[in-house]
């Protein structure tokens, strides 16, 4: 075998190992969540910031990650995620309230935002033309499988030890993603010049945070209170205040010149609707099997395995047949399929029986995932130059966190104050339309064969030409 295959298995192997402990710890903590409540304390607001804590420093700061790797390199900024969320991780492990917990599960956030888009970014560099959308493709299938095959751990280590062990054991994949590094030995690339925005990072925190506080919290206090319509306002403000100084600024960390490319833009409004779908149906079913039809959360976990299995068979061959074919088709059946099968779980009454009112909804969403994901990368980040790489896989994995992060923020909205069947069923159907709005803003947005756009800049194009849509 040629050095330059074992290199890019190498490569290969460690972003998946580095983005896979990043996307099983968004997963896993689901169906660990009642077994935390009954330990800590708290109602379903404590289960949401358990996850939502996590969600918005890994949302809001993975933008500035892309600059952080510019200014250290790639690899520096990848190292210290994976040391800091191994750090995180042992926090979280021994947690001895509830609040200690969130604040835990937020530096988690930070670590994990140095990880994503660094583990993507050194595919990006190491793969090019046909081999590129084929690593893509194993790529988000073994991080896609980490998303659906976390509950079942989370579930094995609930029942047969403790729900500290679903933090404690991410300690041993980033040692093995450590020493890979160190084998690697890959030079670091750093940009001249390049400034970090921190008060475009500091405003992203406070506008995406402030209103998920007072979405969750607003059951408690009430949508009059100060508490809870000062916080909105002045959350909606700050993101305001972002999207301008991204506008403004000479290096912002978000350019927004990249959503002027067609399937750079379309492809971040799909992920947006089938990302908060998956985080708010994950949710729902998680809890749902749990605290509604008594199973037990390594049952729980096991119910969604068929969608690990279909995503590890078939990821890589779905990467390759949209690199061929182009990405329309795919993205607009996957989360179609996906409705589907979310809209299944509307039969199933308190007591489900497993293979007939929950496994089918199972299947077609691991057929509908595996169908999308590759292809909504790829669609994604084919449109812009290998140059930007970076900041495009940074901003896509944003989109889809902050879509997570809302989608939990508004359980308590959907459901009530506690999940029961009527709350359950309204849930899915929330997640099936979010899906198809995702199928369908494929179909009108995404072209296949777009070209790719030349290296954008605040300012406009390199070459000083305007910017504007991939055809």
């Amino acid at each position: 075998m040629a050095p330059v295959e074992k290199r890019q298995k190498l490569v290969l192997a460690i972003a998946v190992l580095a983005s896979f402990v990043a996307f099983l710890d968004g997963s896993v903590i689901t169906v660990a969540l009642p077994a935390i409540m009954r330990e800590l304390g708290g109602g379903i607001s404590t289960q949401q910031w358990v996850v939502d804590a996590y969600l918005i420093t890994l949302g809001s700061l993975i933008l500035v990650a892309g600059s952080l790797s510019d200014v250290y390199g790639r690899i520096v900024v990848l190292r210290t995620g994976l040391i800091g969320f191994g750090a995180a991780s042992l926090l979280c492990a021994v947690a001895p309230n509830a609040e200690f917990l969130i604040v835990a599960r937020g530096v988690q956030g930070v670590a994990g935002a140095l990880l994503v888009p660094s583990s993507l970014a050194i595919i990006l560099s190491n793969f090019r033309g046909p081999a590129q959308a084929k690593a893509i493709g194993q790529w988000t299938g073994f991080t896609s499988a980490a998303f659906v095959l976390g509950p079942l751990l989370g579930g094995l280590f609930v029942d047969l030890a403790s729900w500290r062990l679903v933090f404690a054991i991410n300690v041993l994949p980033i040692a093995v993603t450590l020493s890979l590094l160190a084998v690697l030995k890959q030079k670091d690339e750093r940009e001249k010049g390049v400034a970090i925005d921190y008060p475009g990072a500091v405003l992203g925190v406070l506008g995406l945070g402030l209103p998920v506080f007072a979405l969750i919290e607003q059951g408690h206090y009430g949508w009059g209170s100060p508490v809870i319509f000062l916080a909105l306002g002045f959350g909606i403000l700050s993101f305001a205040a972002f999207l301008w100084r991204e506008h403004t600024a000479k290096q912002p960390m978000m350019p927004l010149a990249l959503f002027t490319v067609r399937n750079f833009a379309w492809g971040n409004l799909t992920t947006t609707f089938v990302y908060a779908a998956l985080s708010l149906g994950g949710f729902l079913l998680a809890v749902f099997l749990q605290q509604v039809a008594g199973y037990p959360a390594t049952l729980a976990g096991l119910a969604t395995l068929p969608v690990t299995i279909i995503s590890i068979l078939f990821s890589s061959r779905i990467g390759s047949l949209a690199g061929k074919r182009g990405p329309r088709l795919f993205m607009t059946v996957g989360p179609l399929i996906t409705a589907i099968g979310f809209f299944l779980y509307v039969f199933a009454g308190a007591r489900p029986d497993y293979w007939t009112q929950i496994l089918p909804g199972v299947i077609l969403f691991g057929i509908g995932m595996t169908i999308t994901v590759a292809p909504l990368t790829s669609a994604i980040l084919g449109a812009i130059d290998e140059r930007q790489a970076g900041i495009g896989s940074a901003i896509n994995n944003a989109v889809a966190r902050v879509a997570g992060l809302v989608a939990i923020a508004f359980v308590g909205l959907i459901v009530g104050p506690q999940l029961g069947v009527e709350g359950f069923h309204r849930g899915v159907l929330v997640t099936a339309v979010l899906l198809m709005l995702g199928g369908v803003t494929s179909w009108i947005g995404i072209r296949n064969n777009a070209q790719k756009a030349p290296v954008l800049r605040a300012e406009g194009l390199e070459s000083g030409e305007e910017a504007g849509p991939a055809n």
